[in-house]
């Protein structure tokens, strides 16, 4: 019979997420993971896999509350504008809350994106899921003349991609949000 799990798999998670995220990858060792977790060694293996397996378990659960943020703040916009512009203050806020380490996402990326298949495979597809959210905002703000076609939605969308994760990444280090609102007001200027 198999064994039963006695713990908040989701907590778990969560406690896990705030590891990597702060401690990146690389930097994370089991015993941190067991001190952060509450679990001993066995228990996360036996749960999760590998070390491996439980990032990927934390990015795509990471993955999956950033999405479900975005979908609650774009029910709350009346343009495709303001719905990118929301998007990016989105990340501003999170690195305010985070204590600027940055979206773990972006984080991982510049980590391990050409180390692990796996990795590099997930990393793709959240580039992909970003690229056709903004592609459809920039689509809609086009059709209703909100966004200029100086260049192709597909085109702006890799433009904000780029953008927001370069965002991320001075947020690290820049502590003046009103430089960073700047940044994305700047961003979002060419769009007009």
């Amino acid at each position: 019979m198999p064994k039963v799990e006695t713990f908040n798999k989701e907590a778990v998670i969560k406690q896990a997420t705030e590891v990597f995220h702060r401690k990146s990858y690389s930097l994370t060792s089991m015993q941190d993971l067991v001190d952060a977790t509450g679990l001993n060694r066995s228990s996360i293996y036996n749960s999760f896999g590998s070390k491996l397996d439980l990032y990927m378990v934390c990015l795509k659960d990471y993955q999956a509350s950033f999405k479900c943020t975005v979908e609650k703040v774009l029910s709350n916009v009346n343009s495709p504008i303001q719905a990118i512009e929301a998007i990016f203050n989105l990340n501003i806020k999170n690195n305010k809350v985070n204590n600027n380490i940055g979206c773990l996402i972006n984080n991982c990326t510049s980590e391990m994106a050409n180390q692990e298949v796996t990795i590099n495979n997930f990393l793709n597809n959240n580039h992909k899921n970003m690229i056709q959210l903004f592609q459809e905002l920039i689509e809609k703000g086009q059709q209703e003349g909100s966004i200029n076609n100086n260049n192709s939605s597909h085109g702006y969308a890799l433009y904000l991609l780029n953008a927001i994760q370069g965002l991320s990444i001075s947020g690290i280090l820049m502590n003046d949000y009103n430089k960073l609102e700047g940044i994305v007001k700047t961003t979002l200027s060419i769009l007009k």
